[in-house]
């Protein structure tokens, strides 16, 4: 790849996360953003710049594509240029050509062509303006931290979710009332705007129309023209028994309300469980450590421990139990997917600071007849 990639437009490194990308671009696009910067062009191209970059680096397929393309260095849809330096030229049918097979025809690692690849990754080919009927409302991704206890038996825990939702003002349209749409003058009606030259300009969402093709002659002072405002959404999240960090599920309907009568958006919630200072998890299995004495150490004894679930068991433990040995409960660990797990018991022989006159007599006594030095 040469000179300029989609990772320097945003400032962030390939091995950025998502949250990192996408918050890196949200920062970008509100410093640039044409309603801030009106009659700024420099800023107009940066924003365009940026939101091509996340066009494809907020996608995880396309980001990948993408990745594989930077890997490969077969070509760079920035600067057009080949390995080597060399530009491409134009055969008779206007499309660039290298050592007799054309760009877009070369296969890049099981993703097809270039051309294809270009295709699926910026929107390539001539495309109107966003559909004027029903469309899906915003889908949400968001992380859920929820406590040990409630991953392993299960729970309900609220949140509460940011979202875009159609404008109640406008409808959607984002025109003021009594204001008229008209052609967008920066797409001329498409929706997208072209970057690249000759064969290989790709397509964007127009960020003037947000590819609708077509702008108010006066703002909805709601939504700013957007056609759509920020909400804040209350959902009590039922969180499955046994659930493990990266664990997620859909909830759908529950984002997002649809535009102009289309369907909501889903939630897809990513859990994330809180480490407890008590309990351990290995598999199904729950681990638990007891303290103890040592004299129930050494002369056995019978010792409870509460579960989780806040049931009693007993444990008897023979005499000379070391400390660190375990004690298997069969059926009292994570239940997930109809199986069962068991609780791990740990010994911890606790060693006491201080001795009373008394019990530092027996002690030496205990130690002299067993011939221990001390």
């Amino acid at each position: 790849m040469a000179q300029k990639d989609f990772y320097a437009v945003l400032g962030v490194s390939a091995s950025a996360t998502a949250d990192e990308i996408k918050k890196q671009y949200r920062r970008l696009a509100k410093q640039y953003h044409p309603d801030t910067n009106k009659g700024d062009a420099k800023s107009a191209d940066r924003f365009k710049e940026i939101s091509e970059a996340y066009n494809v680096l907020g996608d995880a397929e396309k980001r990948k594509q993408y990745d594989e393309m930077r890997r490969l260095g077969a070509f760079d849809p920035f600067t057009r240029s080949r390995p080597g330096g060399a530009r491409p030229g134009a055969g008779s049918a206007g499309r660039a050509q290298t050592g007799g097979a054309r760009v877009e025809d070369i296969d890049i690692g099981g993703f097809g062509g270039l051309g294809d690849l270009f295709s699926s990754m910026f929107g390539g080919g001539a495309r109107g303006p966003r559909p004027s009927g029903p469309e899906k409302g915003q889908s949400v991704e968001t992380t859920l931290e929820v406590p040990f206890r409630v991953a392993v038996l299960g729970g309900k825990v609220p949140i509460e979710l940011e979202v875009n939702e159609e404008c109640g003002t406008c409808g959607g349209s984002g025109a003021a009332k009594g204001a008229r749409l008209q052609t967008c003058p920066e797409c001329s009606g498409r929706g997208t705007i072209s970057f690249g030259q000759g064969s290989f300009a790709v397509n964007r969402p127009c960020p003037l129309c947000l590819g609708k093709g077509q702008v108010p002659t006066e703002k909805c002072a709601a939504c700013n023209g957007a056609g759509a405002s920020r909400s804040h959404k209350k959902v009590l999240i039922t969180v499955p028994e046994g659930i493990e960090s990266g664990s997620k599920i859909r909830l759908k309907g529950q984002g997002g309300r649809g535009v102009r009568g289309g369907p909501n958006g889903d939630i897809l919630i990513t859990f994330q469980v809180r480490e407890d200072a008590e309990w351990e998890r290995d598999g199904l299995d729950l681990i638990v450590r007891a303290p103890v004495n040592i004299a129930q150490a050494t002369l056995g004894s019978r010792i409870s421990v509460v579960t989780l679930d806040e049931k009693r068991v007993t444990i008897t433990l023979p005499k000379g139990t070391p400390s660190g040995k375990r004690f298997r409960v069969r059926g009292q660990g994570i239940t997930k997917d109809k199986q069962k797990g068991d609780l791990l018991v740990e010994i911890q022989v606790v060693v006491p600071e201080t001795l009373t006159a008394e019990q530092e007599k027996l002690m030496k006594q205990f130690a002299a007849a067993g011939g221990l030095e001390y």
